[in-house]
C-alpha cells in the first residue's frame, strides 16, 4: 500500500467495520413484506437472518488463517465484489432457497471483510495508537445496527424490500472501487495455510473453560437481541398495525441501547469481572420476567421498546 494513501485507507477500514450490522439489520423492517410477497411463512423468511449469522460466525473461525496465507487486500476486495453480486441476486429473485444460499455467501464474505479490516490495524499500527484505534471498534461497529434498520424502513416504505439489497450491492461496489484505488496489501510476512495446525489451535481454544464460558455468554446475549430482530417487525407491523418506518425507528432506538451497554461496560472495565457479569445476568432475567408478566395487562409499542431497550443494554454490556 502506498504511504500517501494510508489515511484514506484507514478511514475505509473503519467504514467497513459496520458492514456486518448493515447486512444483518437493514432488511429487518422488510421481513413481513418479504414473507407476504414470496408467499412463505415468517419462520422461513426469518431463516435468512439465521443463516447469515451462522455463516458469518463460522467464517471467522478459519478466515484469519486464510488472510495470513493469501493477504488481507485481495481477500477483502474479492469478498466485496462477491457480496455485491450476491445482493443483486437476492434483490432480483423471489426464490427463498436461492436467497438462503446468497445469505450464506453474505455471511462468509462479510466475515472475511470485517476480519481483514481488523487485521489492517494490527499490521500497520502499534502501541498507544493501536490501542486507541482498537477502542473505537465497538463504537464504530454499533453504528451499523443503529443506522441500518432506520434506512431500511424508509427504503421498504418507498421502494419495496428489494431496495434494501440493491442498497447493499451499491454500498459494496462503491467500497470495492475505493479499495481498489486507495488501499493495498498490509501483510508483510505470509504464512503457509496449514489445516491441521488450525484445527489444533481451535481445539485448544474450545477446551479452555474461560474462553468457552465467555463465548456461551456472548452467544446467549446476542440470541436475545436476535429474537427481537426476528419477531419485532412482525409484532409491530402485523399485531400493532404500524408501518415499516416505525419498525425501523424502533430498531434505531434499540441499536442505540446496544451502544449504551457498550459504553457502560467500558466505564466499569476495572470492576470485578465475575460480579459485573452476575449483576448483568440477574437484571436481564428480572426484566424478561417482568416483561412476560406485563403482557397480561399492557401490549403497545412503548412497553415493547421499553423492555427491549433494557435487554439490549444488557446484551451490549456483555
Amino acid at each position: 500500500m502506498k504511504e500517501k494513501n494510508r489515511g484514506v485507507a484507514t478511514v475505509l477500514a473503519f467504514a467497513l467495520l459496520p458492514l456486518s450490522g448493515f447486512a444483518t439489520d437493514i432488511y429487518i423492517p422488510s421481513l413481513p413484506t418479504m414473507a407476504a410477497k414470496m408467499q412463505v411463512s415468517s419462520i422461513e423468511v426469518q431463516l435468512t437472518l439465521s443463516l447469515f449469522l451462522i455463516s458469518y460466525g463460522i467464517s471467522q473461525l478459519f478466515i484469519g488463517s486464510v488472510l495470513d496465507s493469501f493477504g488481507r487486500y485481495r481477500v477483502s476486495l474479492v469478498s466485496l465484489v462477491i457480496f455485491a453480486l450476491a445482493s443483486i441476486v437476492v434483490a432480483t429473485t423471489h426464490h427463498i432457497y436461492l436467497i438462503y444460499l446468497m445469505r450464506i455467501i453474505h455471511g462468509l464474505t462479510v466475515g472475511a471483510i470485517v476480519v481483514a479490516k481488523r487485521a489492517y490495524f494490527v499490521d500497520l499500527f502499534t502501541g498507544d495508537q493501536l490501542k486507541h484505534y482498537l477502542s473505537l471498534f465497538s463504537i464504530i461497529w454499533s453504528t451499523g445496527p443503529i443506522v441500518a434498520p432506520f434506512i431500511g424502513g424508509y427504503l421498504q416504505n418507498l421502494f419495496g424490500w428489494e431496495s434494501n439489497f440493491y442498497f447493499l450491492a451499491g454500498l459494496a461496489a462503491v467500497f470495492a472501487v475505493l479499495e481498489l484505488i486507495y488501499s493495498g496489501e498490509t501483510l508483510v510476512h505470509f504464512t503457509e495455510f496449514n489445516f491441521k495446525k488450525i484445527v489444533n489451535i481451535y481445539s485448544t481454544m474450545i477446551t479452555t473453560a474461560s474462553f468457552t464460558l465467555g463465548i456461551v455468554m456472548l452467544g446467549l446475549a446476542y440470541c436475545m437481541v436476535m429474537i427481537y430482530n426476528m419477531t419485532g417487525p412482525f409484532i409491530i407491523e402485523h399485531h400493532l398495525n404500524l408501518s415499516p418506518v416505525i419498525a425501523g425507528y424502533s430498531s434505531l432506538v434499540l441499536g442505540f441501547a446496544w451502544m449504551v451497554g457498550g459504553f457502560i461496560g467500558k466505564a466499569t472495565i476495572n470492576r470485578p469481572f465475575f460480579k459485573r457479569l452476575v449483576v448483568n445476568l440477574v437484571l436481564q432475567v428480572v426484566f424478561v420476567c417482568i416483561m412476560l408478566f406485563s403482557l397480561q395487562f399492557i401490549t403497545n409499542l412503548f412497553s415493547l421498546i421499553f423492555f427491549a431497550f433494557i435487554i439490549h443494554i444488557g446484551a451490549g454490556y456483555t
